[in-house]
Protein backbone atom coordinates (compact mmCIF):
# COMPACT_ATOMS: atom_id res chain seq x y z
CA UNK A 1 0.00 0.00 0.00
CA UNK A 2 1.04 3.73 -0.95
CA UNK A 3 0.05 6.71 1.24
CA UNK A 4 -0.24 9.93 -0.62
CA UNK A 5 -1.14 12.86 1.76
CA UNK A 6 -1.18 15.22 -1.08
CA UNK A 7 -1.32 18.16 1.80
CA UNK A 8 1.96 19.10 4.21
CA UNK A 9 -0.44 19.35 7.25
CA UNK A 10 -1.78 15.47 6.99
CA UNK A 11 2.16 14.31 6.53
CA UNK A 12 1.81 13.35 10.33
CA UNK A 13 -1.46 11.79 9.96
CA UNK A 14 -0.44 9.59 6.93
CA UNK A 15 2.43 8.63 9.11
CA UNK A 16 0.94 7.65 12.01
CA UNK A 17 -1.70 5.88 9.52
CA UNK A 18 1.06 3.71 7.95
CA UNK A 19 2.69 2.92 11.22
CA UNK A 20 -0.61 1.41 12.47
CA UNK A 21 -1.44 -0.36 9.09
CA UNK A 22 2.43 -2.01 9.71
CA UNK A 23 1.77 -2.81 12.96
CA UNK A 24 -1.08 -4.81 11.79
CA UNK A 25 0.76 -6.29 9.03
CA UNK A 26 0.67 -4.16 6.07
CA UNK A 27 3.51 -3.50 3.87
CA UNK A 28 3.24 0.69 3.36
CA UNK A 29 5.05 3.36 1.75
CA UNK A 30 4.43 6.86 2.36
CA UNK A 31 5.09 9.55 -0.40
CA UNK A 32 5.87 12.73 0.98
CA UNK A 33 3.23 14.45 -1.09
CA UNK A 34 2.48 18.33 -0.12
CA UNK A 35 0.14 19.06 -3.08
CA UNK A 36 -2.38 17.43 -4.88
CA UNK A 37 -0.19 17.37 -8.49
CA UNK A 38 2.32 15.90 -6.74
CA UNK A 39 0.23 12.83 -6.04
CA UNK A 40 -0.97 13.26 -9.98
CA UNK A 41 2.71 12.80 -10.69
CA UNK A 42 3.02 9.77 -8.65
CA UNK A 43 0.31 8.03 -9.99
CA UNK A 44 1.39 8.85 -13.54
CA UNK A 45 4.25 6.80 -13.04
CA UNK A 46 3.23 3.94 -11.11
CA UNK A 47 3.72 0.77 -12.84
CA UNK A 48 1.78 -2.30 -10.62
CA UNK A 49 4.09 -4.65 -12.35
CA UNK A 50 7.05 -3.31 -10.64
CA UNK A 51 8.53 -4.30 -7.35
CA UNK A 52 6.81 -2.31 -5.03
CA UNK A 53 10.25 -0.89 -3.44
CA UNK A 54 11.06 0.26 -7.47
CA UNK A 55 7.53 1.26 -7.68
CA UNK A 56 8.17 3.52 -4.46
CA UNK A 57 11.14 4.93 -5.42
CA UNK A 58 9.43 5.92 -9.13
CA UNK A 59 6.95 7.17 -7.72
CA UNK A 60 8.68 9.85 -4.90
CA UNK A 61 10.96 10.38 -7.72
CA UNK A 62 8.16 11.88 -9.62
CA UNK A 63 6.40 13.45 -6.99
CA UNK A 64 10.13 15.09 -5.51
CA UNK A 65 10.42 16.97 -9.26
CA UNK A 66 7.00 18.37 -9.57
CA UNK A 67 7.12 22.05 -8.01
CA UNK A 68 3.38 22.83 -7.53
CA UNK A 69 1.27 26.39 -7.35
CA UNK A 70 -2.19 26.85 -6.18
CA UNK A 71 -4.47 30.23 -7.06
CA UNK A 72 -6.83 31.32 -3.89
CA UNK A 73 -8.83 34.21 -3.17
CA UNK A 74 -8.06 36.55 -0.58
CA UNK A 75 -10.51 36.61 2.32
CA UNK A 76 -9.34 39.47 4.06
CA UNK A 77 -6.78 41.83 3.93
CA UNK A 78 -3.36 41.10 4.96
CA UNK A 79 0.41 40.97 5.44
CA UNK A 80 1.85 38.13 2.50
CA UNK A 81 5.60 37.33 1.18
CA UNK A 82 4.38 39.08 -1.57
CA UNK A 83 3.60 42.03 0.15
CA UNK A 84 -0.30 43.23 1.06
CA UNK A 85 -3.27 41.66 -0.76
CA UNK A 86 -6.79 42.96 -0.16
CA UNK A 87 -10.07 40.96 -0.05
CA UNK A 88 -10.65 39.64 -3.39
CA UNK A 89 -7.24 39.36 -4.57
CA UNK A 90 -6.26 36.57 -6.30
CA UNK A 91 -2.81 34.90 -4.56
CA UNK A 92 -0.73 33.05 -6.74
CA UNK A 93 1.17 30.43 -3.55
CA UNK A 94 4.21 28.81 -5.53
CA UNK A 95 5.54 25.45 -2.90
CA UNK A 96 3.37 27.13 -0.46
CA UNK A 97 4.60 30.59 -0.49
CA UNK A 98 2.59 33.95 -1.48
CA UNK A 99 4.45 34.88 -5.10
CA UNK A 100 1.98 36.67 -6.78
CA UNK A 101 -1.34 38.88 -5.43
CA UNK A 102 -3.48 39.56 -9.19
CA UNK A 103 -6.82 40.82 -9.62
CA UNK A 104 -8.04 38.24 -11.62
CA UNK A 105 -7.63 34.23 -11.96
CA UNK A 106 -6.75 34.35 -15.43
CA UNK A 107 -3.72 36.97 -14.91
CA UNK A 108 -2.17 36.03 -11.99
CA UNK A 109 -2.51 32.04 -13.49
CA UNK A 110 -0.47 33.42 -16.46
CA UNK A 111 2.25 34.69 -14.01
CA UNK A 112 2.51 32.16 -11.90
CA UNK A 113 2.87 29.74 -15.22
CA UNK A 114 6.13 31.88 -16.51
CA UNK A 115 7.19 31.89 -12.83
CA UNK A 116 7.30 28.55 -12.22
CA UNK A 117 8.53 27.31 -16.23
CA UNK A 118 11.46 30.04 -15.78
CA UNK A 119 13.23 27.09 -14.04
CA UNK A 120 12.60 25.01 -16.49
CA UNK A 121 9.67 22.15 -16.90
CA UNK A 122 8.26 19.83 -19.25
CA UNK A 123 4.95 18.98 -18.35
CA UNK A 124 2.93 21.24 -16.95
CA UNK A 125 -0.63 19.96 -14.84
CA UNK A 126 -3.82 22.51 -14.04
CA UNK A 127 -6.81 20.89 -11.80
CA UNK A 128 -9.64 23.31 -12.11
CA UNK A 129 -11.87 23.86 -9.38
CA UNK A 130 -15.61 23.82 -9.31
CA UNK A 131 -15.94 27.03 -10.09
CA UNK A 132 -13.48 27.57 -12.93
CA UNK A 133 -14.20 27.78 -16.44
CA UNK A 134 -12.90 25.63 -19.38
CA UNK A 135 -12.12 28.90 -20.89
CA UNK A 136 -9.64 29.01 -17.98
CA UNK A 137 -8.05 25.93 -19.26
CA UNK A 138 -8.14 26.56 -22.89
CA UNK A 139 -6.25 30.27 -22.48
CA UNK A 140 -3.95 28.81 -20.06
CA UNK A 141 -3.18 26.13 -22.50
CA UNK A 142 -2.48 28.74 -25.39
CA UNK A 143 -0.47 30.90 -23.36
CA UNK A 144 2.10 27.66 -22.47
CA UNK A 145 2.07 26.37 -26.00
CA UNK A 146 2.67 30.10 -27.03
CA UNK A 147 5.48 31.54 -24.31
CA UNK A 148 7.21 28.30 -23.69
CA UNK A 149 7.56 25.73 -26.08
CA UNK A 150 8.14 22.09 -26.05
CA UNK A 151 6.09 22.08 -23.11
CA UNK A 152 3.32 20.05 -22.79
CA UNK A 153 -0.01 20.24 -20.91
CA UNK A 154 -2.86 18.43 -19.17
CA UNK A 155 -5.62 19.60 -17.91
CA UNK A 156 -8.10 17.84 -15.04
CA UNK A 157 -11.07 18.94 -13.46
CA UNK A 158 -10.95 19.07 -9.52
CA UNK A 159 -13.91 18.54 -6.96
CA UNK A 160 -15.57 21.11 -4.83
CA UNK A 161 -13.06 21.46 -1.99
CA UNK A 162 -10.33 22.12 -4.83
CA UNK A 163 -8.90 25.83 -5.20
CA UNK A 164 -9.82 27.52 -8.14
CA UNK A 165 -6.74 26.42 -9.94
CA UNK A 166 -4.04 23.98 -8.87
CA UNK A 167 -0.48 23.50 -11.09
CA UNK A 168 2.22 21.29 -11.11
CA UNK A 169 5.15 21.47 -13.16
CA UNK A 170 7.54 18.48 -13.86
Amino acid sequence: MVLLPNDAGLRHTAAAAAEQARTEGVRVALIPTRAAVQGIAALAVHEPERSFDEDVVAMTAAAGATRYAELAVAERQSWTTAGVCQAGDVLGLIDGDVAVIGEDLTGTARTVLDRMLSAGGELVTLVLGEEASDTLAEVLEDHVRERHLAVDTVVYRGGPRTAPLLIGVE
